[in-house]
């Protein structure tokens, strides 16, 4: 197997981890993202921590993704190639920063319990968490998908139609976080999850094409050219 192979193989591995990840640490939360109905004791204080470590792996796997692309998209666009690495980045600590309030839940339930004001700290909270995930995998999720997408289409390392998605799918998540700042739509309704379709589906579509397929051979050969030239090593029999 060739070291692009492998590039290929370990970057759909690490987007399947931040897909497993993040769909589990939600689905433990459950009721958190509703502040307005959470109440301290109403979820496992297992749930909570295992639901943080899910979403802090999520970040790891966020980084790994631009890591593990980094070494082939930069022949494309170096530029690029690091922006998306430092968003992927930026992004992974938004994620890891919103864990942190949910997990000081737990000390305020057996600290303060049931003291005065105790509901509204609690509430300031989880609005920390769930603004940190409108920043971080709407906001800057967007940009950095669009970013990943222009390379790839510009390149033609992969079938042309997945940096398309990536292009529409980034624009909408960032135009969906956009929107709940400002209030247009909630953080949990059917406008956010539409447009959340299309970025989802990039990544699943990525994903594949690079763990089956790998990069276009013939895309790869072209950006090797260049470098090459662009180096001046190129040989010429």
């Amino acid at each position: 197997m060739t070291s692009s192979r492998k590039t290929a193989k370990i970057a759909a591995i690490f987007y399947l981890l931040s897909w497993v990840t993040s769909i589990a640490g939600l689905a433990l939360y459950g009721p958190i993202l509703d502040h307005t109905t959470y109440k301290i004791g109403s979820i496992p204080e297992s749930h909570i921590l295992l639901g943080a470590f899910l979403e802090i792996l999520c970040g790891f796997a966020n980084i790994g993704t631009a890591l593990s692309l980094y070494s082939v998209v930069r022949r494309a666009n170096q530029s690029f190639a690091l922006g998306y690495v430092v968003l992927r980045t930026l992004e992974a600590a938004i994620i890891m920063v919103g864990v942190l309030p949910l997990l000081a839940l737990l000390t305020l339930q057996k600290d303060l319990p049931n003291s005065a004001g105790s509901a509204g700290i609690q509430s300031a909270m989880v609005a920390m968490h769930n603004w940190s995930f409108i920043v971080g995998p709407s906001l800057i999720c967007g940009i950095n998908t669009m970013t990943l997408a222009y390379v790839l289409y510009r390149s033609g390392l992969v079938a042309r139609f997945i940096p398309v998605l990536g292009l529409l799918g980034g624009a909408l998540v960032f135009f969906s976080g956009s929107g709940q700042i400002f209030g247009l739509f909630g953080q949990v309704s059917i406008p956010t999850v539409l447009m959340a379709v299309p970025v989802f589906a990039w990544e699943i579509s990525l994903a594949s094409f690079l763990f089956f397929k790998g990069f276009k051979p013939d895309a790869e050969a072209r950006l090797n050219t260049t470098a090459n030239v662009a180096s001046g090593n190129l040989v010429i029999v």
